[in-house]
């Protein structure tokens, strides 16, 4: 196995795959709203858990509006 190739050798890169991220993103932040409500449903005893729902969130609406504004 040899780590090193000589330009000459390699092969040409791929083509580049258009992909639309902004659906993994909303299922993402689609679970965590699911979790939140469940755990609001069952009136969770620890607050860090909801934090971390919350975040989830966050992150993931942060998430589709970056990638939104990148597909445009």
């Amino acid at each position: 196995m040899r780590l090193w190739l000589k330009d000459a050798e390699r092969r040409p890169d791929p083509e580049v795959v258009a992909t639309d991220d902004r659906k993994a993103m909303l299922v993402g932040t689609a679970g965590w709203l699911a979790a939140l409500v469940l755990l609001l449903a069952l009136v969770s005893e620890s607050p860090s858990w909801l934090l971390t729902c919350a975040i989830g969130i966050g992150l993931g609406l942060l998430g589709l509006i970056y990638t939104h504004r990148r597909h445009h």
